[in-house]
């Protein structure tokens, strides 16, 4: 669809005059959309209507006019890998130019806004839509969606960083409220958001369809301005997931800007009766509009004027960034990388090898310019190897081998692939089907279908050697079956150069240089999550907490299949000579001034270059509050030749080494030990060491209910008190009196000696009084 333009085209500096010149009625129209793709135009001020159109992984914008449920058939656009596979390349250079052509692509089909990407936890490895978000980890998903975002605006179209907040499950998405603990909230499930936000400014910010703690986030003041424009500082506007909408005049209230598609004049309508009304300000109306025009202005040159981009170049892209995501997992006896003169050798196995899953199901469906599977991307090399589907594959009925209806078909195309196996080098395309994961609904496990399982077991029983290429948007488990195999690469979903990028890596002509951004655990009961997913009866609690991912699996001591972090490649790294400088944290140090400085010399062991990627991560062992073992603070791609070594220095600031305070509401730093590691995943760190961090310490606000080990944190009053209760209080100085009796009494809230007969002279009164002066009546 062309979005209309004005003869003159809208400016920022435009935004006030018209605003003034608006209608309420008009005001208010300019809150929802006019269909389902674009915002709502005022012909009669030369206002246009601005495009937006589903990302995140490419463009998905309708081909012909606009339908009511945004459905039909997409323009050919580039896709690339999905965010699963682009967080695997913990590489924010490569990410960054994933977005700039994702940018020019969306302004060359004049279109202003890009929605995604989508930054949401994977709190479970069932969620849904996991191959649309980026890690299990807030601040791996942070700092590369940051750098996908720069990239997409730098080409002067917006993006609209999604699904605020706490979207974490498909199951019951457009009503389940998520009760999530003040400290998780901050900790987890905003921190990717706010890195965005804070580093990129994205033009939009989508809220999500769920609750939070009971508020729809659609119409949660607290989410959408407390936290969001005060704490943060966006500057952009709020737009709604499609459908998100409950009650419109309390979202807009509340800051929510945009209702997406349009609600066909209905909440219109409500907007200008609740003025009317005296229900709503109209001050809020006109800085909705100007928000929204605001974006309208913004988006006007790439709608004016679109440009053009090399499509060939961006498939080259698309495979290079393939080949950046896999991971990979095993590796035993350097079975790869294969060589290509010994193909004679080869059997390819799996449907997949031939009709590649290279992109999620839902709304992010992208219609590629191009796709190469792994058969097309041997045929360009000219080797002749044999292929056995080995199984069923819906999204592959009509070719040949999958016409078959018979009950025992998997078992006959399974027996063919073994038999064909036998004494040789077995490589097998399997994964997760298109409706094994799909945004609208979570998955049931984590396996491989019993179709796929059973051929990797079976052939790797009669195969000389057996290499595994898996192709699925979020973490299978791998333990009933990895075993027998001798290598296993997680291609995820690698986007239309997946086939292309997948036998690049078998042949060795590029080498593996993802690292995992999700843990694999050994068995789906070991995620702590699983105790509360996905809830019921309209409610799913977080009560793992902080403890999501590689946090609650290291906390619990879960033995796993793969740790965060961790991918092989064709060559051997070292880390050594770790150097660790710590400032001492005072009252004037910054929320992003640099705390912790970190050095660590890097060399590539082996005999062929390839990607290391150093990762930081901090544990604090004697700390007073709950904390995971130990959670990731800084990483850096670092390509090296053989031999070559390199000095990485990673940084981490105040807020790295904070954690929220439920109490004062805020970011506090806790003074003492700081254990510093490094190393190649979060469960290979060979570099530690243990520093002492200086903070002031952080003595608990009083109030009513403090207890007596409280109030001793605070030496004037805890004298003063003292000398109202008199010759009793030395019960409470393991110094003076019984120190088991004194350790006893520590905890029982110092309101109550005023009522159990300890002292005479400390009445409720004289508490009241202490507690006026010292702390919070």
């Amino acid at each position: 669809m062309t979005a209309p333009t004005a003869t003159t085209p809208l400016t920022v500096a435009d935004v006030p005059r018209l605003v003034a010149g608006l209608t309420l009625a008009e005001k208010a129209a300019l809150c929802s959309g006019q269909d389902f793709w674009t915002t709502q135009p005022v012909d009669r001020l030369g206002i246009p209507a601005v495009m937006v159109t589903d990302g995140p992984h490419g463009l998905r914008k309708q081909a012909g006019a606009s339908d009511h449920v945004g459905l039909n058939e997409s323009v050919p656009a580039t896709c690339f890998p999905p965010a699963a596979g682009l967080a695997s390349t913990w590489d924010r250079g490569v990410i960054r130019r994933v977005g700039e052509a994702l940018g020019a692509e969306t302004r060359g089909n004049a279109v202003g806004v890009l929605l995604g990407p989508g930054v949401n936890m994977k709190r479970s490895p069932l969620c849904g839509r996991n191959f649309e978000y980026f890690s299990e980890d807030p601040f791996l998903a942070g700092e590369l969606a940051t750098d996908l975002v720069d990239g997409i605006q730098s080409r002067g179209v917006g993006t609209s960083l999604k699904h605020f907040a706490a979207n974490n499950q498909e199951t019951d998405r457009m009503r389940v409220s998520a009760e999530i603990d003040e400290r998780t909230l901050r900790e987890i499930y905003l921190p990717a958001f706010e890195r965005v936000v804070t580093g990129a400014q994205p033009w939009t910010v989508m809220c999500s369809y769920n609750k939070i703690n009971g508020t729809y986030a659609s119409q949660d003041p607290w989410l959408l301005t407390d936290v969001l424009r005060g704490d943060w500082g966006f500057e952009g506007l709020v737009v709604s997931d499609w459908g998100a909408v409950d009650d419109r005049v309390t979202g807009l209230a509340a800051g929510l800007d945009l209702e997406m598609p349009s609600s066909a004049g209905v909440n219109d309508a409500r907007i200008v009766a609740a003025v009317e009304a005296g229900e709503l300000d109209e001050s809020v109306v006109d800085l909705a509009a100007t928000r929204v025009l605001t974006m309208v202005a913004r988006a006007a040159e790439a709608v004016a004027e679109p440009g053009t981009y090399d499509v060939a170049a961006h498939h080259a892209l698309a495979h290079e960034a393939a080949t950046r995501t896999a991971v990979l997992l095993k590796n035993d006896h350097a079975v790869l990388p294969l060589d290509p003169a010994r193909a004679g050798d080869l059997v390819v196995i799996g449907e997949m090898a031939r009709t590649p899953r290279y992109q999620g199901a839902g709304s992010s469906q992208v219609n590629p310019t191009r796709l190469v599977s792994a058969l097309d991307a041997l045929a360009e090399r000219d080797l002749d190897v044999p292929f056995h589907p080995g199984y069923l594959l819906a999204e592959a009925a009509g070719k040949p081998g999958q016409d078959r209806d018979d009950a025992d078909a998997d078992a006959t195309l399974r027996a063919e692939a073994v038999a064909a196996a036998a004494g040789r080098t077995a490589v097998l395309f399997v994964g997760l089907p298109a409706v094994a994961e799909s945004e609208g609904y979570d998955r049931d496990h984590m396996e491989l279908p019993e179709a796929h399982v059973a051929l990797v077991r079976e052939v790797s029983a009669v195969a000389r050697r057996t290499v595994v290429v898996l192709s699925n948007g979020s973490a299978v488990t791998v333990s009933g079956w990895q075993d027998g195999v001798d290598a296993i690469l997680e291609t995820w979903l690698g986007g239309q150069a997946s086939g292309s990028a997948a036998v690049a890596l078998l042949l060795g002509e590029a080498a593996p240089s993802g690292r995992l951004a999700e843990s694999i655990p050994v068995a789906l009961s070991d995620v702590p999550a699983q105790l509360n997913f996905p809830g019921e009866n309209g409610t799913v609690r977080y009560g793992e907490g902080l403890f999501i991912g590689y946090r609650g699996l290291d906390a619990t001591g879960a033995d796993v299949s793969y740790p965060f972090g961790h991918g092989l490649t064709y060559t051997t790294f070292d880390h050594s000579d770790l150097a660790v400088d710590v400032d001492e944290v005072t009252a004037s140090t910054a929320a992003q001034d640099a705390v912790v400085r970190v050095a660590v010399t890097v060399t590539n062991t082996g005999e062929r270059a390839g990607v290391a990627v150093p990762q930081l991560y901090l544990g604090r062992p004697a700390s007073a509050v709950a904390r995971a073992p130990r959670e990731l603070r800084g990483f850096e791609a670092v390509a090296l030749e053989p031999g070559e070594s390199r000095r990485v220095e990673l940084t981490v600031s105040r807020r790295g080494v904070s954690h929220w305070d439920t109490v004062t509401h805020g970011w506090v730093v806790e003074p003492g030990a700081l254990e510093v590691a490094v190393g190649a995943s979060s469960r290979d760190l060979p570099l530690v060491t243990t520093v002492e961090l200086v903070a002031p310490p952080l003595p608990t606000p009083l109030h009513r209910y403090s207890t007596v080990a409280e109030w001793q944190q605070h030496p004037e009053a805890w004298e003063a008190l003292v000398s109202a209760i008199g010759p009793a209080a030395q019960m409470f100085d393991a110094a003076q009196g019984d120190p088991a009796h004194a350790a006893m009494f520590a905890a029982i809230p110092v309101v109550k000696v005023t009522t159990m007969g300890f002292s005479d002279t400390l009445t409720p009164e004289a508490f009241d009084d202490l507690l006026a002066t010292y702390g919070e009546a």
